[in-house]
């Protein structure tokens, strides 16, 4: 029986960042990436994506896997996505859209604005917003992309199709 070589997480996590960085750059040029719903749909993509990449994984071990080694898997894409997502994001608001940041303050002072806050609870509030974005964005690039990415796995090990292992089998022969 021939080996089935079996893709790495770490390019199962290249390729699914590539694919949160395109969709990113695409909101940015149609200003869809300033709606809640376009980062909920970017985030659902993502989710799928290392669900699949999970059930792949198990599918490529013929199913031999159990419930920790396919969330590891899965877990092990997620690290590699939140790293690069990460890198991109710093990126994207210091070198490749600046502008990018002065936007979301806007935006960010139009809803308060809208919801009636006084003129110094903006103030103060967008002095916060500026004196920690790049804290505040660093957090939740990691955290979010590592909590949905956990679930994403959990969903992705619960799936995928695996078979019973006798442990006389692992036994060397």
């Amino acid at each position: 029986m021939e080996e089935t070589k079996i893709m790495s997480p770490q390019i199962k996590g290249l390729l699914i960042a590539l694919i949160v960085i395109i969709l990113g750059i695409a909101g940015y040029f149609t200003n869809l990436g300033f709606s809640t719903w376009y980062n909920w749909v970017v985030n659902a993509i993502m989710l799928a994506a290392i669900i699949i990449a999970c059930v792949h994984f198990a599918n490529q071990k013929q199913g031999y896997v159990t419930f920790g080694n396919v969330f590891l898997h899965g877990f092990k894409i997620t690290a590699v996505v939140a790293i690069i997502v990460l890198v991109y994001t710093l990126l994207a608001f210091t070198v490749l859209f600046p502008d990018m940041k002065e936007k979301i303050f806007e935006m960010q002072q139009a809803q308060m604005e809208k919801k009636g806050i006084d003129d110094d609870k903006i103030e103060q509030g967008m002095t916060i917003m500026k004196k920690y974005f790049m804290i505040f964005l660093v957090i939740g690039v990691i955290f979010g992309t590592l909590v949905w990415g956990s679930i994403a796995s959990l969903i992705g090990a619960a799936v995928a199709k695996k078979k019973k292992i006798s442990p006389l089998d692992q036994m060397p022969g």
